[in-house]
């Protein structure tokens, strides 16, 4: 899941309640989603190694936080979202998106079932207010209650091989130690740390394991220093959003404003398994989606490997290449969302819109980087799998 935005706040960049935190270690910020935000501390590539060796620390505060409940909450959800809420179990989360009545992805989110008539709805930063805003509209007529938390929320993430050691650090006693290890892949437990009721999940954006911690807004600094002072010993650092940027591009992960928007079905984004056509629910924009399928998308979301050193970004076009067979002249196909060198891979990577004719695996395409045409192949993503 993802943070980029689409309403910008007119006033200036909101704060976290870790923001002293960050200035404390130094960190450069940059206004994202309608927040001041740590881009870095020091070293992006360092920040990134860490995740992928050992641990890194990154402030979520920014991230929206809706609470769903009531009798018809699971059924609620069945028409807000695209997918089917009604059999996630209590204790799991699931992957989701909102979409408009044309299908256009308004936002990607996770959604907790925290009880039988009790979910956590989680969008990106930017879009926090927007989604609060379409689940309360769509609730009416339903027996649910619609709660907008995200100011009163403080999220903070560690993601990276020592993650787990360094969760299991803090909780309070053995039976919470044995529930962080047992704990599955986008599922969530109860735990306390310093005395402090946490929301633990499993969930993350970098493509390692790692976890998700909501707590109170107010008590996020206490929490942050003590997971600091536990991953000392786990070499556990604090990373920005250029290292997480990094980070989820090698995963294969989407970003909202670059790979998903209003402009783009799931399925141009290759989210259509995300969508429950089998629920019974009438759900926001179903009959948009269902049209879509059957047409088959026109261009679709691919990973691109660059064959030189130059790495692609986001907003440039691609090419078909240069054929010496015939004289017809490269086409432009598509264009890339997001891109930049692999710091794990060593070579350039990509996500890319392209034509659907050209986007089989093994495909070699030609991107524009500022007048010079390189060589990059379609690829099959994730660019980077933990464990591979």
């Amino acid at each position: 899941m993802t943070e980029h935005t689409t309403e910008q706040a007119a006033a200036a960049p909101k704060h976290t309640a870790l923001h002293a935190e960050h200035e404390k270690l130094g960190a450069s910020f940059t206004d994202f989603g309608g927040w001041d935000m740590p881009l870095k501390y020091g070293s992006e590539l360092a920040e990134h190694r860490a995740v992928r060796e050992a641990a890194g620390i990154f402030d979520l505060s920014h991230m929206g936080e809706v609470w769903v409940s009531g009798a018809d909450a699971a059924k609620f959800l069945n028409t807000a979202l695209v997918g089917n809420f009604a059999v996630t179990a209590v204790g799991k989360a699931k992957y989701s998106l909102i979409v408009n009545a044309d299908g256009g992805i308004v936002d990607d989110l996770i959604v907790y079932r925290i009880a039988d008539e009790r979910f956590l709805v989680v969008p990106n930063a930017g879009n926090a207010p927007t989604v609060a805003r379409l689940l309360a509209e769509r609730a009416a007529g339903f027996d649910v209650e619609v709660r907008d938390a995200s100011a009163e929320t403080g999220l903070i993430a560690v993601q990276g091989p020592n993650s787990e050691a360094i969760v299991r650090a803090v909780v309070a006693d053995d039976a919470q130690r044995a529930a962080v290890a047992d704990l599955a892949y986008y599922a969530w437990t109860a735990v306390t740390v310093d005395g402090l009721d946490v929301l633990l999940a499993r969930t993350g954006y970098t493509g390692e394991d790692g976890f998700e911690l909501y707590i109170p807004a107010e008590r996020s600094p206490e929490l942050w220093q003590t997971l600091i002072a536990a991953g000392s010993a786990h070499g556990l650092v604090p990373c920005g959003l250029a290292a997480r940027d990094s980070l989820r591009l090698e995963a294969g992960m989407p970003l909202y404003g670059n790979e998903l928007g209003v402009d783009t079905t799931p399925f141009d984004a290759n989210l259509g398994g995300v969508v429950s056509f089998k629920k019974e629910e009438d759900f926001v924009g179903r009959s948009a989606l269902q049209a879509a399928k059957a047409a088959g998308a026109s261009s679709v979301l691919v990973g691109l490997k660059g064959l030189g050193r130059r790495a692609g970004r986001g907003g440039y076009p691609v090419f078909t290449p240069a054929s010496e067979l015939t004289d017809e002249a490269p086409r432009e196909i598509g264009v890339i969302t997001s891109g930049q060198p692999s710091p794990t891979l060593g070579y350039p990577i990509a996500l890319a819109r392209l034509d659907a004719r050209y986007a089989e695996v093994g495909t070699t395409v030609e991107v524009d980087l500022r007048g010079k045409r390189e060589s990059f192949e379609v690829v099959a993503l994730p660019f980077y799998k933990r464990g591979a």
